[in-house]
């Protein structure tokens, strides 16, 4: 009987390969199949005689050998998975006829026939279905073939038997490295050792702390995994590499839910140093390269977004300063200006306004409509994640790093091409959000279209406010006076002759749909958080006001509009999330804690709450505020930590009697407040005329018009 094996680089068609096994069996022969697929992607009832998974396989070697495999091109990534694979080899030998059912899977076909010389190797059904017709028809022929190419050839067998070498060696290296070895407090302090033995080669020093590091993490020991790259980065001569493996140590110290300042410093500083020695040897793409890791390192999440404080917001200039000596990044944020100022609001004809953001439009619905049926305005929206042409550009940080470095100059030519024909429709273009889009449209010369920018708080924490050219924004919006503020020490630039004109104006809200009539006998009792769905909104400053609010009247409990933390977020978004179960553990059962979840209808959801809280750590505005207090709910605001203290802050945005410093101070004002119904309905009413008179879109939306139709 006739063996033969398919390989397949990706999936095969269900169909095709269906009639194939018909027409091989027809002819007498068995069938296996192995490739780069899942096993749930072959039909179970086609009756092979023999299935292998190489991905299931790679999956089985560990997380190492998959991302080394991922590296190579896809003809080698078939070889490399089917030749570390005993039941592929093992067919591979005892085979008459190797087929390659796509191209992917010639090579390892190819390289299968090197040591299985007695079979036929060939590409196509077709092909082995003849293989298949000759073998059968000229046994003694064959038969005669398999005594004479009974062995690989010479080539092939010395490259196995090196192979062979290495992978014994390998071994035993990966097995006295194993996670179980490293899980013991002997095996992991001997590997420390060894990672610092002296005279080792930088590389080698660097290769095998990454092994140890690796099976530290799989062995539960986070810690000694940072501390073993950290290490080794100490005693690299190698000031690339060491860069490279102070950055593996930061990153890692974060992943395990911690932040070791100190060593994520260092590892920006080597970073920026090296793309300092790169920028001044004219290599745009590893400078760029460098910047770009420096800059993830600067701006993790899990420091500015995942943590109750951020040095950035403590320090904005003692923060950047290593970023503002780098060569390689003033370089990067040097302006490069535009030929023409942008010309003034058009007369005889609309203005034509270009809306455009990056994925999320939440805070442009009111804007859009009220310019969409404006005279004297021509609207467009574009949303530059949805469109097939502008997505992969906007998306490349490290490409619009190089391009600023002089590098990749067919950046600059594609953006300006996809980009051109919005800017030459457009007079004005109001980018919402300062990230990907404000970076997209900064790339190129905007001719005398204005270009105006507004930046919440989310972006000032991110790297993407740095990769703006500043001197191509004619206005910066800021929605609160602290965010203006902290951007501009960030940004020293806006605080120079020729700086974007600086604007703070309000969110676009429509309050009045918020009054509703409130529901219940006891809504006085009830307090309020929307949205709690990221650690900087600390539900757990909310959660200690109603402890003390329970200790006075155990009528008090606490309402959560919204979606809870995303735990896939950070280790320490999850390590935030378990001490906030816990306390919702202990209080949901009593009744004092409700969970809303997301609605549509958070007016409606308003009406049974006569409390509303901002327990933030910081925001932009806080909308959510607003809208409760709109309702008629008792607004009582935290102090927002990041900006406390300072010359504006949340006590400079809302009235004085609204904020708190602690929460203390916030049950002793909903205690004062709601004490009777009278003294609650008249404080929440006040509240309610405040919110209404001063941040409702009527209010507010001239101030729009100055801004985008008067220039």
């Amino acid at each position: 009987m006739t063996h033969v094996l398919l390989i397949a680089g990706t999936r095969p068609q269900a169909a095709v390969l269906k009639a194939s096994l018909e027409k091989f069996r027809a002819a007498g022969a068995t069938v296996e199949l192995a490739g780069l697929f899942a096993p749930d992607d072959i039909d179970p009832g086609l009756e092979l005689t023999r299935l292998r998974s190489l991905t299931e396989a790679a999956a089985e070697r560990g997380r190492t050998f998959e991302k080394r495999v991922a590296k190579l091109s896809a003809p080698r990534r078939v070889w490399a998975s089917a030749e570390r694979d005993r039941q592929v080899r093992g067919s591979g030998r005892r085979a008459h006829v190797l087929v390659a059912l796509d191209a992917t899977a010639v090579y390892t076909v190819w390289r299968l026939a090197q040591i299985n010389r007695r079979a036929h190797a060939v590409f196509g059904i077709a092909p082995a279905l003849k293989a298949v017709q000759d073998r059968h028809e000229r046994p003694l022929h064959y038969a005669l073939r398999a005594v004479t190419r009974s062995v690989p050839t010479p080539a092939t067998a010395a490259r196995t038997t090196q192979r062979a070498a290495r992978r014994v060696a390998g071994g035993a290296l990966r097995r006295a490295s194993s996670p179980a070895v490293l899980r013991t407090s002997l095996g992991a302090k001997s590997w420390r050792g060894v990672v610092a033995a002296p005279k080792m080669p930088d590389r080698l020093r660097a290769k095998l702390a990454r092994r140890i590091s690796l099976s530290m993490t799989e062995g539960g020991r986070r810690a000694g995994a940072t501390l073993v790259l950290k290490d080794a980065a100490r005693l690299t001569a190698d000031r690339a590499l060491r860069a490279d493996l102070l950055a593996e140590a930061a990153r890692a110290d974060l992943e395990r839910g911690h932040d070791d300042a100190a060593l994520r410093r260092s590892a920006y500083e080597a970073a920026l140093t090296t793309a300092d020695r790169w920028y001044a040897k004219g290599d745009a793409k590893k400078a760029a390269a460098s910047l770009s890791s420096a800059l993830t390192l600067a701006f993790p999440r899990a420091v500015h977004f995942d943590s109750l404080t951020s040095p950035l917001a403590e320090d904005p200039a003692g923060y950047l300063a290593p970023f503002r000596a780098s060569t390689a990044f003033q370089a990067m944020t040097a302006p490069r200006g535009r030929a023409v100022p942008a010309a003034a609001p058009p007369a005889g004809r609309p203005l034509r306004l270009l809306v455009t953001t990056y994925s999320n439009a939440n805070f442009l619905q009111s804007i859009r409509d009220r310019y969409a049926g404006h005279p004297g305005v021509e609207i467009r929206f574009l949303e530059v994640k949805e469109d097939e042409t502008l997505r992969p550009l906007a998306r490349g940080a490290q490409r619009m790093m190089e391009y600023a470095l002089g590098g990749r100059p067919g950046l600059g030519d594609q953006a300006e091409q996809a980009l051109r024909p919005h800017l030459d429709w457009a007079d004005t273009v109001f980018v919402d959000w300062c990230t990907n889009a404000a970076a997209l449209f900064t790339l190129v010369d905007p001719g005398t279209t204005r270009i105006v920018v507004r930046l919440h708080s989310y972006e000032a924490f991110t790297l993407w406010p740095h990769l703006m050219d500043l001197d191509r924004v004619d206005d910066l919006v800021f929605v609160g006076d602290h965010l203006r503020d902290l951007v501009a020490d960030c940004l020293p630039r806006l605080r120079e002759p020729g700086a974007p004109a600086l604007h703070v104006i309000a969110n676009a809200m429509d309050l009045k749909r918020f009054r509703q009539e409130k529901t219940g006998g006891d809504t006085r009792f009830t307090v309020g958080l929307i949205g709690a769905g990221v650690v900087a909104k600390d539900p757990r400053w909310a959660v200690e006001v109603l402890r003390l609010l329970r200790e006075h009247d155990e009528r008090y409990r606490l309402v959560v509009i919204g979606s809870g933390l995303d735990r896939k977020a950070s280790a320490a978004a999850r390590a935030y999330d378990d001490l906030l179960q816990r306390d919702l553990a202990e209080l949901e059962p009593t009744g004092a804690v409700r969970l809303l979840g997301r609605t549509e209808d958070v007016p409606g959801a308003l009406t049974g709450v006569g409390v509303i809280l901002s327990s933030s750590v910081r925001e932009s505005f806080h909308c959510g505020l607003v809208e409760g207090a709109a309702s008629g709910a008792l607004p009582v605001v935290r102090d927002w930590p990041f900006f406390a203290g300072k010359e504006h802050s949340a006590r400079t945005l809302f009235p004085a009697d609204w904020v708190v410093g602690s929460p203390g101070e916030a049950a002793d004002r909903i205690l004062a407040l709601t004490a009777t119904e009278e003294t609650w309905r008249k404080a929440s009413a006040e509240a309610a005329e405040h919110a209404l008179t001063t941040w409702d879109w009527p209010v507010i939306s001239p101030a729009f018009d100055r801004l985008l139709l008067e220039g």
